[in-house]
């Protein structure tokens, strides 16, 4: 991964002039949410605007953004000769911006996904508005098609340049504050015990993990003072996950989001909760080339960085941090969720996993989310 520039912003975004001049930059293709109209960048953006530089805003996604939006947003960018792309918002709105960068020279009379990428030299700046999905540090974007979820990596969509504005955490809603912080904490949990796990991505891991527990009570509590290591924590657990990848915790969630409606870190939580106590009694299992005895003292390093000394307190924190946090388990709807559950999991994913998980595992795993054992 080439060295991403970082410019921390002030109230005046007189950096963000600098680096518009310094780029020569006239035409911006600007990727935003429906939250980009509360911001105060948003302020800043109009005032760009009637300066003369040319902005085109592109919003014409949702959360978990469709293959068919994406489509949108290139043939928008190709229409134009614009110089750079600047993507503001959570996850859904950066993943959009480098689906846009990825395909703008591709065949548009072709299916992108069934397409191999040619990496292109096209700007892309990333304002994360959330301190959660770290999407801003990684190679991954998440876009839906047919209504199944598409995985795209690429090593050069990864954002050249990342502007941090922790004012843009100031307006975000209290539930939201709570699930992408624990999207955060669930990246940093599971690229420390992935199979993929390196001495880099684990110093990231732990940073993220420390920086969390350290900070999340005056976080929710809107304290404004631990904004900064909050999206600091977000974008190393990004660090980290960009190495590694995810694991069955994220496998897991992803269909529990879209069959309950609850947000992606929430569901990310409730699946960590219930795998991490099951892989802890099940050690045995592991499958992960550096053995039993490296996993249990991987598991009894993230509980110190936790804060705890065993890892049954970690395990136990983290149970507790969901009844704090009052991120609840929904109600079952229906018994034959459980088999759509299962079936929704990638096993691909899974043998990132450091233990073993067949079909049978997996259905005794949501079984215990919904139990609340």
């Amino acid at each position: 991964m080439s060295t991403q520039n970082i410019i921390y912003a002030t109230d005046s975004y007189i950096e963000i002039d600098e680096f518009i001049k310094d780029n020569n930059i006239k035409k911006i293709f600007l990727v935003c949410d429906n939250s980009f109209q509360y911001l105060n960048i948003s302020h800043y953006f109009k005032k760009l605007k009637n300066s003369g530089i040319e902005i085109h805003c592109f919003n014409d996604f949702k959360p978990n953004p469709l293959y068919e939006s994406v489509i949108k947003g290139v043939n928008l960018f190709n229409s134009n000769n614009f110089d750079i792309i600047i993507a503001v918002g959570g996850g859904s709105a950066i993943d959009v911006a480098k689906c846009i960068k990825l395909y703008s020279n591709m065949d548009c009379t072709k299916n992108y996904l069934e397409q191999e990428v040619v990496p292109n030299d096209i700007k892309l700046v990333a304002i994360p508005t959330t301190a959660g999905t770290g999407s801003e540090a990684t190679k991954y974007a998440v876009i839906y098609y047919n209504g199944e979820k598409q995985s795209i990596t690429d090593d050069s969509c990864i954002p050249s340049t990342i502007i941090i504005d922790i004012s843009v955490l100031s307006t975000l809603p209290s539930y939201q504050k709570k699930s992408t912080m624990m999207d955060a904490l669930c990246h940093a949990i599971e690229s420390y015990w992935s199979v993929n796990s390196t001495d880099e991505s684990k110093i990231y891991s732990k940073k993220a993990i420390i920086l969390i527990m350290q900070n999340m009570d005056n976080y929710i509590n809107n304290d404004k003072s631990s904004y900064f290591n909050m999206m600091e924590a977000a974008y190393t657990a990004g660090k980290a996950i960009n190495i590694t990848q995810t694991t069955a915790g994220h496998a897991l969630c992803y269909k529990l989001t879209s069959l309950y409606g609850i947000a992606h870190g929430h569901a990310a939580i409730l699946c960590i909760s219930q795998l991490w106590p099951y892989m802890y009694n099940r050690i045995d299992k592991c499958i992960d080339n550096r053995g039993k005895g490296y996993l249990m003292e991987t598991f009894n390093n993230i509980s110190l960085s936790m804060n705890c000394n065993t890892v049954e307190e970690g395990i136990e924190k983290i149970k507790n941090i969901i009844k704090k946090l009052e991120l609840n388990v929904p109600d079952m709807k229906d018994e034959s969720d459980y088999e759509k559950l299962v079936n929704s999991v990638n096993p691909v994913r899974l043998k990132n996993n450091p233990v073993e998980l067949d079909s049978k595992a997996i259905d005794d795993i949501y079984h215990r989310i919904f139990g609340g054992i």
